[in-house]
């Protein structure tokens, strides 16, 4: 791989974007009054649904770019196309593909006035990859073997083999070194109230309320001309409907079914980003139901994704039959799965789940029954286990509906299944291994359902340890048909997300957009270049 190569390489994980969340439930909360100025230009205030665990990027923040509070050596466009953010170019890379190296933009410095140098840009991934560092992101690092600086604006990276989308990983949030390393990397202040390089500094962070921003009047890139940015942390959708409409908010992400309602609004627009972001069901292994093949095989087929998609979605989607979305040069054409309920009962019967008296299926004198927990407050998360639900039922499975918390459902996990999501843009890597990686069970929120299949485990490790697009495409083609034969997720729908702005700034867009959205994705994703309308 060249480095005129590298400039082709589309945006794989870019807008994933709000780093690996530990989602936490909030409550809501008014901006601050004087916050807005609403019509001047100088002010947005925008609703989110959920906010980070941490703003460290020694942690997860920031690790697929767009973090406002700091950058990473490259960032994503909004065609999704990698472009220098710290580093002055694109890397120059081996033809072996095993190093990489980057020269730094000169001038940079961190918002308390410090110069960012390679000392940072090591300091940062070394310690990330430390034992001791509490980042659940750091496979993701795997094919890193050492880096290094070489004075002051040189950094190069050394892999331990050839690993196609390194490129992209390298939109990875820097870290002062400064500050960062005089204290304990997962409990320090820095967690909380970070300094970096980026077009926005943090002036607040209410949990479960607001994260507050002011423009970094230094910005290599030019100060940004919205000075002060507020993300209002609303779980619940109707609120965050209700809040936009009364003014107090300038935007929000909302369910289509909400949006629609500012159809006719002269006010505010619609944007609609199409998205890698999925609705899937975890099927533990360690649940006597949940784990038998002959469950997750039916329940796959049984299941309507179409008429989620029509119904739930409102067309804003479309059905998914894996992480990858059926649009993507990467999908394995043919293991798309019709909803047959036909077929479901007569992988059932065959498997010996005979009907009861009550119409629920029973084995052994296990009852085909179990829990499906969603998050409190999400209506789409909702309204797809409401319908999975129907639609088991249909073929003998009993599944009870459940809101929590993640602090109620985590520790459920195990045995529990879930209306979970995911998704990330471009390289199936990204998606794949911590969702599907057998070693990775139990680890938070990766591979949820626990799911154990040693031929997925190996084409994992042959996707990702190769430049090969052949050889990549042929492990990815295994892993999809492999869940065909042993889905340990029933995968529901790819959802577009939509968004509801005011009509007070030119240069807002969208980018193709990952599972974990309204934090630093959405329209705001480039928010440090939007300009007030005259």
């Amino acid at each position: 791989m060249t480095a005129r190569s590298i400039r082709a390489i589309r945006g794989t994980a870019a807008a994933t974007l709000a780093g690996a969340l530990a989602l936490t439930a909030a409550a809501c909360s008014n901006p601050t009054p004087g916050e807005k100025n609403h019509g001047a230009g100088d002010s947005a205030v925008v609703g989110i649904a959920y906010e980070p665990e941490t703003l460290s990027p020694l942690l997860g923040y920031g690790k697929d770019g767009n973090s406002k509070i700091f950058d990473g050596l490259l960032a994503f466009d909004g065609d999704m196309k990698l472009q220098p953010a710290l580093a002055a170019e694109l890397p120059e890379v081996s033809a072996d593909g095993l190093t990489y190296t980057y020269k730094l933009r000169k001038g940079v410095t961190f918002s308390d006035g410090k110069p960012f140098s390679a000392k940072d840009v090591v300091f940062t991934y070394r310690t990330i990859l430390d034992a001791k560092t509490n980042n659940p992101s750091k496979t993701e690092l795997d094919a890193l073997k050492d880096v290094k600086a070489v004075g002051d604006d040189t950094v190069v990276f050394t892999l331990k083999y050839p690993y196609a989308p390194f490129a992209e990983r390298t939109v990875l949030a820097i870290a002062p070194e400064h500050i960062a390393a005089k204290q304990d990397v997962n409990s320090g202040p820095f967690t909380t109230k970070p300094i970096g390089t980026g077009p926005y500094i943090l002036t607040g962070w209410s949990k479960g309320e607001k994260l507050s921003f002011k423009a970094n009047p230094h910005y290599w890139g030019g100060a940004p001309k919205v000075e002060k940015f507020t993300m209002a942390i609303i779980k619940d959708d109707d609120v965050r409907a209700t809040r936009l409409r009364s003014g107090d908010l300038d935007g929000a992400i909302l369910p289509p079914n909400l949006a629609k309602g500012f159809k006719n609004d002269g006010g505010k627009k619609t944007y609609e980003a199409t998205t890698y972001d999925y609705r899937t069901v975890t099927l533990p292994t360690h649940n006597k139901v949940t784990g038998d093949t002959a469950i997750r095989r039916a329940l796959d087929v049984a299941v309507d994704r179409q008429a989620m998609v029509d119904k739930i979605l409102e067309g804003a989607g479309k059905p998914a039959y894996g992480p990858v979305p059926t649009d993507s040069e990467w999908f394995t054409k043919g293991t798309e799965r019709p909803h047959d309920l036909g077929q479901a009962k007569k992988i059932l019967d065959e498997a010996g789940w005979k009907p009861g008296p009550d119409g629920i299926r029973v084995k052994d004198g296990v009852r085909a029954a179990f829990p499906l927990w969603y998050l409190s407050g999400d209506k789409l998360r909702q309204e797809h286990a409401l319908a999975y639900a129907s639609d088991a039922k249909k073929a003998g499975i009993d599944i009870t509906t459940q809101a929590g918390t993640w602090e109620v459902i985590q520790p459920r996990m195990k045995q529990d299944a879930v209306l979970a999501g995911g998704g990330s843009p471009g390289d199936p890597d990204f998606d794949q291994y911590l969702l599907l990686k057998s070693s990775l069970g139990g680890d938070g929120f990766n591979n949820m359902a626990w799911y154990d299949n040693p031929a997925v485990d190996k084409a994992l490790d042959d996707g990702r340890k190769t430049n090969d697009k052949a050889a990549r495409k042929a492990a990815y083609d295994t892993v999809q048909r492999e869940l065909v034969k042993n889905p340990g997720y029933t995968f529901l729908t790819h959802i577009d997300h939509v968004y509801v702005l005011t009509t007070f700034w030119d240069g807002l867009s969208t980018q193709v957009e990952p599972h974990d959205h309204g934090l630093a994705s959405g329209p705001w994703w480039n928010v440090e270049d939007w300009t007030p309308k005259k």
